[in-house]
């Protein structure tokens, strides 16, 4: 079975979403489908772990909340993954995480809600850099579904192939000409402002930290300009630009090494990565980042290729 791609999803987006997918068979994936288009089996995100509640006495199921800038993903894990339950209690309230995890969606017989959660896959603390990288690139992922589903309003029938023809890659496309048909209502100004929230959030931080930078009698960065896209940009250290650029190039050799002419699928490259000391969290942040970058691409769901 081919590995699912890890979407990257704001909260509020996620949390909205009113549709879900069930497979027929026993291991046949299950999907939340997002107002935007995102297809989710798998995400990734980058928030601030904000509470850990023990649900259970004997400690062997956990719910927990991680914030981004637009709202709360509500993860919960249980007996089936006893040693991720184990670990979640460990972290530090409040501190920055990065999560991998299965899309998990529940809906009452008696009412019309949706409750979309998150079980955890893989959880490791970060800084407050990353998570601003993270709302940056995820940011770029959002509009880029936010302009397919522009191009949907405007056409007579709204396709996969169609939205595919005008070069959204084909996990955006067939995401969005799904939520074309589930939703009533695709409300676009909504998830516009969304972003822009999420932008001047990212401002907002980086000035902040420039400020007490500067007072402490460090580097003032309140100086690098007033743009709004230089001021969003993130503080990130040489050392972390440095470990970037080091991912990048073991995951772009493995691709390279395995990918012959159909592509390399996640899960090979994940494996073998993994041999180079990058864990699972590390590998999906890098392809996507690469993807970004237009240095490789994804020509069937879960297989990749370079460009």
């Amino acid at each position: 079975m081919k590995r699912e791609h890890a979407w990257r999803v704001f909260a509020m987006e996620y949390n909205d979403a009113m549709v879900s997918m069930k497979g027929e068979g026993k291991m046949s994936p299950s999907y939340v489908i997002t107002p935007l288009g995102s297809k989710v089996n798998r995400l990734f995100f980058v928030g601030v772990l904000t509470d850990i509640e023990v649900m259970a006495e004997d400690g062997s199921f956990v719910r927990a909340h991680v914030s981004d800038p637009t709202g709360v993903f509500t993860l919960f894990s249980g007996q089936f993954q006893p040693e991720m339950t184990e670990r979640l209690q460990t972290f530090d309230i409040p501190s920055f995480v990065a999560v991998t995890g299965k899309s998990r969606s529940y809906q009452p017989e008696d009412g019309d809600t949706m409750y979309a959660s998150v079980k955890p896959e893989e959880i490791v603390e970060v800084n407050a850099s990353l998570r601003d990288q993270w709302i940056l690139e995820t940011i770029v992922q959002t509009k880029d579904r936010i302009e397919a589903v522009k191009e949907c309003l405007s056409m007579e029938k709204a396709t996969a192939d169609e939205l595919e023809k005008l070069g959204f890659i084909k996990p955006v496309a067939e995401g969005v000409a799904l939520a074309y048909e589930e939703y009533d209502r695709l409300m676009v100004e909504k998830y516009a402002q969304m972003l822009q929230d999420a932008v001047d959030y990212v401002s907002m931080g980086s000035q902040a930290e420039a400020l007490s930078t500067s007072s402490s009698g460090q580097q003032d960065f309140s100086k690098q300009g007033s743009s709004a896209s230089k001021q969003a940009k993130p503080l990130v250290s040489s050392e972390v630009d440095e470990a970037d650029e080091e991912a990048e190039e073991i995951v772009l050799q493995v691709i390279k090494a395995n990918e012959g002419e159909e592509g390399v699928s996640w899960d090979v490259i994940t494996k073998t990565c993994g041999k180079e000391g990058l864990d699972e969290t590390r590998v999906d942040e890098t392809l996507n980042s690469l993807m970004d970058k237009g240095l490789i691409y994804e020509p069937v769901l879960g297989t990749i290729k370079t460009t």
